[in-house]
C-alpha cells in the first residue's frame, strides 16, 4: 500500500519532470500534479520540490560525484529520484531512514537502479556534509549564464552574497493600508524601514487578523517601493500597466489616487479584481495590450511595472534559475523598450513615469533607462531620494535609480527602478 508520504514524493519526481524538461514554472504545474491531495501533502510535495530547485546546482554536483558512469539521458527519472532523496537528507527536517526508504520505493522494482539509488542516498547519508564541505556552494548552485551577468555588472562579492540570499526562502512580507505599527502588532510582525510589514513565519493568510476585512495585502518590500516613488497622487489620474495581480495597484488607490489597471490578461484581471474587492478599493480595471494603450485622458502618472525574466525572485521562485535563459532576456528587453516608448508618449506633459522590473539583470534595468533618455529627449530623470524608502540609501545605485538586492533589508526581491519627468512633448 502506498503512504500518503510516498505519494508526495512521487508527485514531487513528476514535478521536477514538469519544470526542468517541459519547462513549466513550478506555480503552473503545482494544481495539475497535486490535485486532490490533502493540505498535509501537498505542503510535502511543494515544499521538497521548491527546495530540490533552490540547491539543485549543489545537489546535481553531488550526484555527479558520486556516480562511476553518467546516467543515461532516458534516466531523467531516476536523477529526478536522487535529487528528492538529497533534498530531503540535507536540507529537510526529515529523518534520514524515513527519507532514504520512501525515495527508494519510488524506483520500480524490476529497474537495474534501484540498488544505485539506494547506495547513493546512503552515503549522503552517511558523509554528506563532508562532500558539502568540499563544494563553493554559492556558485555551484548558480547557473553560469547568471553568475558571469551578476559578475560583470556586480562585481564578484556582491554576486556571491546575492547568490546566498537565493538558499534561503523568502519571509512574508505584508503591506499594509495604515497604521503599520497596529498591524505589526496584531500580525506579529516587524515594521521594516520602507515601511513593509515582515512576518518570519508563513501560514494560512485567510487565518490572519484583518484578511478579510480587506486590511492588508501580501507584497515583497522591495515590489512596494515603485509605487511610492510617484509621490503624492491623492486625485491624481495614475495608470498601472502590466498590473496584475494587483499590489501595486492597491498602494495606488489606497493612497488616494484615481487608478486605471491595465493588463492583456483577463485571467489575470479577474484575480486583480478580486483582491481589489476584498480591500474595498475602488479601480478601473481595463483589459489591453500596454504597448498600444492610449486613454482617454493623458494621465499625471504611469507606473509600467513591466513584463521580465524575474530573476530577482529567486528566493520565492527557484525554478525561474532554469525557466529563464539569456535569450529570454534579450527578448524581454526589446519589448520593454517598446512597452516605455509608448507610455512616454501617453504620459502628459509634467507628469512622472516610473519604470520598473523585478530582474537583477542589467539589460532590463540600468541599460533600458540609459537607452530611452539616450532616444527620448522629452524625457528626464527625477533621481530617488533616500528620504523616500525609508532612508535606506544602500538602496540607491549612483544615478539614483532603485537597485534593490536580495541580500538587502535582510532578504527581498531584487528590483531595479527609475523615476523620470516629462518635461516636454515630444517634437513630431
Amino acid at each position: 500500500m502506498t503512504t500518503p508520504s510516498a505519494n508526495s514524493r512521487a508527485a514531487s519526481v513528476r514535478l521536477l519532470s514538469r519544470v526542468l524538461q517541459k519547462q513549466q514554472p513550478l506555480e503552473e504545474a503545482l494544481d495539475p500534479v497535486l490535485r486532490g491531495f490533502p493540505p498535509r501533502d501537498r505542503a510535502l510535495a511543494r515544499a521538497i520540490t521548491s527546495t530540490a530547485l533552490r540547491h539543485l546546482g549543489v545537489i546535481d554536483a553531488l550526484i555527479d560525484k558520486m556516480l562511476d558512469r553518467p546516467l543515461p539521458e532516458k534516466a531523467q527519472d531516476v536523477r529526478h529520484i536522487l535529487r528528492i532523496g538529497i533534498t530531503q537528507i540535507l536540507y529537510l527536517n526529515i529523518p534520514s531512514h524515513a527519507a532514504v526508504h520512501d525515495t527508494v520505493a519510488l524506483v520500480p522494482d524490476r529497474s537495474k537502479h534501484k540498488g544505485l539509488v539506494n547506495a547513493l542516498l546512503r552515503r549522503i547519508d552517511r558523509q554528506g556534509e563532508k562532500l558539502l564541505s568540499k563544494i563553493d556552494i554559492p556558485r555551484t548552485n548558480t547557473p553560469s549564464w547568471l553568475w558571469q551577468s551578476w559578475t560583470g555588472h556586480y562585481g564578484e562579492e556582491a554576486t556571491r552574497r546575492i547568490a546566498e540570499a537565493h538558499l534561503t526562502e523568502a519571509a512574508l512580507d505584508i503591506s499594509v493600508k495604515s497604521n503599520p505599527e497596529k498591524w505589526a502588532a496584531d500580525l506579529d510582525a516587524e515594521v521594516l524601514p520602507t515601511g513593509t510589514l515582515r512576518r518570519a513565519t508563513i501560514t494560512s493568510l485567510a487565518d490572519l487578523p484583518g484578511f478579510d476585512e480587506g486590511e492588508w495585502w501580501v507584497q515583497d518590500a522591495s515590489a512596494a517601493l515603485p509605487a511610492a516613488l510617484l509621490g503624492d497622487v491623492t486625485g491624481k489620474l495614475i495608470v498601472d500597466l502590466c498590473a496584475a495581480p494587483g499590489g501595486k495597484t492597491a498602494q495606488l488607490a489606497a493612497a488616494g489616487a484615481e487608478v486605471i489597471a491595465l493588463d492583456r490578461s483577463k485571467n489575470r484581471l479577474k484575480r486583480l479584481e478580486e483582491n481589489m474587492a476584498r480591500l474595498r478599493l475602488p479601480v478601473t480595471v481595463k483589459v489591453g495590450d500596454a504597448e498600444n494603450f492610449a486613454p482617454e485622458r493623458q494621465p499625471d502618472g504611469i507606473l509600467l511595472d513591466a513584463p521580465c525574466s524575474s530573476t530577482g525572485t529567486l528566493r520565492r521562485h527557484p525554478d525561474v534559475a532554469y525557466l529563464k535563459s539569456q535569450a529570454d532576456v534579450d527578448k524581454l528587453s526589446q519589448l520593454q523598450a517598446r512597452l516605455l516608448d509608448s507610455a512616454a508618449q501617453a504620459l502628459k506633459p509634467g507628469g512622472l513615469l516610473v519604470y520598473s522590473v523585478c530582474s537583477l539583470q542589467p539589460e532590463e534595468g540600468e541599460a533600458q533607462i540609459a537607452a530611452l533618455l539616450s532616444r527620448n529627449p522629452a524625457l528626464k530623470r527625477e533621481p530617488v531620494q533616500a528620504n523616500e524608502i525609508g532612508g535606506v540609501g544602500d538602496l540607491l545605485n549612483p544615478e539614483g535609480d532603485l537597485r534593490s538586492l536580495p541580500f538587502h533589508l535582510g532578504g527581498m526581491d531584487g528590483f531595479y527602478a527609475a523615476r523620470l519627468r516629462k518635461i516636454s512633448t515630444p517634437s513630431a
